[in-house]
């Protein structure tokens, strides 16, 4: 028998092949919903390409309008005014941090949103608050003005107080480009860039010439961060708002805080600490090699720009996100490539002819080299950045946490290891490596993971079950366990005989549970639907065990209970005196005098997908090393689903689903389900 009760999912075309399976719904209307599916895709990737497309020409005419300014400012000021403009501009850099998280999150809520009013009130209530981010922020420098001069070996503490004033303009310059992005106006976005970069480019000519040097050049990027907030178009207009705050997400903001923080760090606080470290000279020589990284981070985020507005944008749909992630990953994969491969051939003498002979420095061999291996890096986290961003789009943003320890260890790996230039690349390569693969491995593992959530037949439903009568089950199996010795007396009755009707017992059997389980129960998806299955031999091929404890050491890399229990029914015939083994002796004993619980509790995506034992892990393989196996004939199936079930730990284990878990950990530490047993306590003797 197939699904009676239809699940409820995020995506239209997952709620429809619910519906077909229960025969609520003709094939017909699921063929035109799947061929509805398909043409969404068509069109996220037509937005996507198009985006993109449009912002790759504005960054490839920053890119060069850029390099042109550095090769100037290079010529012009010489490796050690060059590294002088370079460490303040750096400094710029990092304040970007605080702009792009308001840029994100205002481009994000402003592509969520449809109406003009709520698209305004958005802007108004993150512009203000942008501001006042900016001057604060501005003011801090400002104080900090020697402090900063004597660290970055700076020749004038004015270079400081002009960075003051462009922090003040740089923030709320994020905000009015959100908005733009927000609203896929990706054309006057890429005009903004290039209106920067041209401005910055000619300030530099004109104010190095009229003999300002350094400070011109500092100059001329505060005039050009100035110019670009007051033509940023277009911008809402607020004359006729009923001015009311949108109370933005403290969470999603939170985390753009985390990510961009911990990305700048990345990207430019190497050119800091080789300033502080190194003389002049060097670190001029690091400046025009962190350029080219630069440049090829400018073309990568051309895509990211593009796809975050998008994917927030969309409804929630597997093929959409894998449509959405893996196009993007691929277009920066390809760019970078370009990009790689065009500067490895580029001879070494054009890059002398560009930044002049006195940036030729012998202990360092070619300048090629440095640029090739700086732009790998680059390359390497530009990757990363991608999943990361995407996952914000989606409201998955954990890997922003791991990028903030990968920054850290960053940081600290170029204080301990700075020996020569080419020694701190080959650090960060190495970590940006690391960041790569801890990203990319558990993604691909769980698209192979999807790929087989449709290969087993529908389950046979029975009923729905509540979740006060699902958590009445497992508080039985759990209630011999010493946690509970101080409240077994009290409360036998209401978990031996509990009554679903009463309120008050199902508060109460929540905070039992919680005693033992609380971490386990709080990971499963809030839209968890729970219901009595019954299972045939051919279900038993999709049971898994969660991996943990000693059922990792006796799964050798299968957690599927057949294959687990082929491993076990070996090992008993050699280990007799196995700790594991004789628990399940003990429990195979219960199993037969049928004196343990009868309910096992399983969760899963879908009804076609493969299920996890979330409790009864030692019952159900006591049950299947009996002979004959009496797994399907002595126990009740309960089984939990929900289309976000590979966000829990218990059933899928990756970077994203221990965050979140360790996350949980920390937010409920101070939880005391204690006090609400004894609450319920004083009630009773009240009454």
């Amino acid at each position: 028998m197939m699904i009676e009760t239809n699940l409820q999912t995020n995506s239209t075309k997952d709620a429809n092949e619910a519906a077909v399976a229960s025969g609520t719904v003709s094939p017909v209307v699921a063929s035109a919903a799947a061929a509805s599916a398909a043409v969404a895709t068509r069109k996220l990737r037509s937005k996507l390409l198009g985006g993109t497309l449009t912002l790759l020409a504005g960054s490839g005419f920053v890119g060069i309008t850029n390099l042109i300014y550095n090769v100037a400012t290079a010529r012009l000021l010489g490796p050690s005014g060059f590294a002088h403009a370079t460490a303040v501009y750096t400094m710029l850099m990092l304040m970007s941090a605080v702009t792009l998280s308001f840029q994100t999150v205002c481009a994000k809520y402003i592509a969520r949103y449809t109406t003009t009013e709520d698209r305004v009130a958005v802007f108004v209530s993150l512009h203000q608050r942008a501001w006042a981010a900016g001057i604060s922020m501005g003011l801090i420098i400002f104080l900090f003005g020697q402090a900063l001069t004597n660290y970055l070996n700076l020749p004038d503490l004015v270079l400081v107080r002009l960075l003051a004033l462009g922090t003040a303009f740089y923030i709320p310059l994020g905000v009015r480009r959100g908005y733009i992005q927000g609203i896929h106006a990706f054309k006057p976005l890429a005009f903004n860039f290039m209106l920067e970069g041209l401005v910055r480019l000619g300030g530099i000519v004109l104010l190095t010439s009229l003999g300002l040097g350094v400070k011109g050049a500092v100059l001329a990027s505060v005039l050009a961060i100035v110019v670009s907030y007051f033509f940023a178009y277009p911008t809402p207009s607020v004359a006729r708002l009923n001015l009311r705050r949108i109370p933005g997400s403290f969470r999603e903001g939170l985390q753009a805080i985390v990510f961009f923080s911990s990305q700048t760090v990345i990207n430019n606080f190497d050119i800091i600490l080789v300033k502080h470290f190194f003389p002049p000279n060097e670190a001029g020589l690091y400046a025009a090699v962190a350029l080219v990284g630069r440049l090829v981070n400018m073309c990568a985020w051309s895509v990211v720009n593009t796809m975050f507005p998008v994917s927030a944008a969309a409804d929630p749909g597997e093929q959409e996100d894998r449509s959405v992630l893996f196009l993007s990953f691929g277009m920066v994969f390809v760019i970078l490539t370009v990009l790689i491969c065009g500067l490895w051939m580029v001879p070494n003498f054009l890059w002398k002819t560009l930044f002049g002979a006195h940036f030729a420095m012998a202990n360092y061999g070619s300048l090629a080299s440095l640029l090739i291996l700086y732009a790998i890096t680059t390359g390497v986290y530009s990757l990363s950045s991608v999943i990361i961003t995407y996952e914000m789009s989606r409201k998955i943003a954990n890997t922003s946490w791991l990028q903030l320890a990968f920054s850290a260890m960053l940081t600290l790996g170029v204080y301990a290891f700075h020996n020569s230039l080419r020694e701190v690349i080959l650090l960060q390569l190495a970590l940006m490596v690391v960041l790569l693969l801890t990203l990319l491995v558990p993604l691909l593992l769980h698209q192979a993971t999807a790929v087989v959530l449709n290969t087993y037949g529908s389950l046979r439903i029975l009923r729905p079950i509540s979740e006060e009568e699902v958590i009445a089950d497992f508080l039985k199996s759990e209630f011999h366990h010493s946690e509970f010795d101080g409240y077994r007396s009290e409360f036998d009755e209401v978990v031996s005989r509990p009554d679903i009707a009463d309120p008050k017992e199902n508060a109460v059997r929540r905070a039992l549970l919680f005693l033992r389980r609380g971490a386990m129960w709080r990971e499963l998806p809030l839209d968890t639907k729970w219901f009595e299955v019954e299972l045939t031999t051919e279900d038993l091929a999709r049971i898994r065990f969660f991996p943990r404890a000693q059922w990792r050491r006796v799964a050798q890399g299968s957690f599927y209970l057949t294959d687990v229990v082929e491993r076990i029914r070996k090992r008993l015939e050699g280990e007799a005196d196995d700790e594991f083994l004789q628990k399940l002796r003990r429990v195979s004993n219960g199993v037969q005098e049928s004196s343990v619980n009868p309910t096992v509790l399983l969760i899963g995506v879908g009804d076609k997908g493969p299920l996890t034992i979330l409790d009864g892990n030692h019952r159900v393989a006591a049950a299947m090393l009996s002979q004959p196996p009496v797994l399907l004939h002595r126990f009740q199936f309960v089984c939990g689903l929900s289309p976000d079930m590979t966000n829990c730990c218990w059933y899928y284990t990756s970077v994203n689903t221990l965050l979140r878990y360790f996350k949980n950990l920390v937010r409920y530490f101070s939880y005391d389900p204690e006090s609400d047993i004894g609450r319920f306590l004083e009630m009773e003797s009240d009454s």
